[in-house]
């Protein structure tokens, strides 16, 4: 659909829709996250309009159905929605069984992942990475835990790389002071976007350095200023972030950098396990 905001969208149309479909309108504009978990029949209920009047609405609002008006209304909910209110909401939708409905979440999300990805454009990512003077790694609140990994795995493949720590905003900065054309820098980001990795983007991108972004959706801030992105769904009905289905992407990253080039992977990782093995790293049980 358009990239315009799906709540901007229907703001917009209430001026020239039935008095029917307007009623839908403005009860989407006050309860959207609701009613993104709202069945088409239990929408037109809940609205007083028949379920055709629904249907028909949403292909009017630019939507191939009902069902993609859904999603966008999920995505509105997911960048809009503080962790309180989206606990607030789960009440209402998770049953008790929250262990089996966490992993069919993530299971779900992993299969859409792996469904959307772009074989061109990841290995196009891939060799961005290996092609880089420097790389820097970029994710702030959740997504940090994500650079923090993928820094452990690159940092034995490469001699180049730095995660830009972001705790303290501005210092995220003087650690790319150097950054310049040929570096790479790989932004990580999710719902709620964070505001400092899509700044450092920009910046990366202004010094000329080649921009790879690790986001969500087309819609993402990060796939704006990014030259080459990738896409992991971590679609969540909690208040916890899923980042099960990005760190798949980033493990398959890995893997592939490894498989392109393996006598220089194993050797690498032949010194590490000598090292390991003389400093008793780990626990022979």
């Amino acid at each position: 659909m358009q990239n315009k905001n799906v709540l901007e969208t229907i703001k917009e149309s209430l001026a020239s829709c039935s008095k029917g479909q307007r009623k839908i309108g403005e009860y989407l504009l006050t309860n959207y996250a609701t009613a993104a978990y709202m069945t088409a029949a239990k929408l037109s209920e809940t609205v007083g309009v028949s379920e055709s009047t629904i249907v028909r609405y949403a292909t009017e609002l630019g939507f191939e159905g009902y069902p993609e008006l859904q999603s966008a209304l999920k995505y509105a909910a997911r960048r809009r929605l503080t962790s309180v209110q989206r606990l607030e909401l789960l009440k209402d939708r998770v049953g008790e069984d929250a262990l089996a409905q966490s992993f069919a979440s993530d299971v779900e999300s992993i299969k859409k992942t792996l469904g959307g990805i772009d074989k061109v454009r990841f290995d196009e990512f891939v060799t961005a990475l290996m092609n880089a003077n420097r790389i820097y790694l970029v994710g702030a609140r959740s997504s940090a835990s994500l650079a923090i990994f993928m820094n452990f795995y690159l940092n034995v493949l490469f001699d180049n790389v730095q995660v830009v720590h972001t705790v303290i905003g501005s210092e995220a900065f003087d650690q790319l002071f150097r950054v310049k054309e040929g570096d790479v820098v790989l932004g990580i980001s999710f719902p709620r976007y964070s505001k400092l990795t899509v700044d450092v983007l920009d910046f990366a991108k202004r010094a000329g350095a080649t921009v790879l972004g690790l986001t969500d959706s087309k819609r993402s801030p990060i796939a704006r200023t990014a030259d080459i992105t990738l896409f992991a769904d971590n679609a969540s009905d909690t208040f916890v972030d899923s980042l099960t289905a990005p760190l798949a992407l980033i493990n398959a990253l890995i893997h592939e950098i490894g498989r392109r080039d393996p006598e220089r992977t194993a050797a690498r990782l032949g010194v590490l396990e000598r090292i390991w093995a003389e400093n008793d790293v780990y626990d022979n049980v």
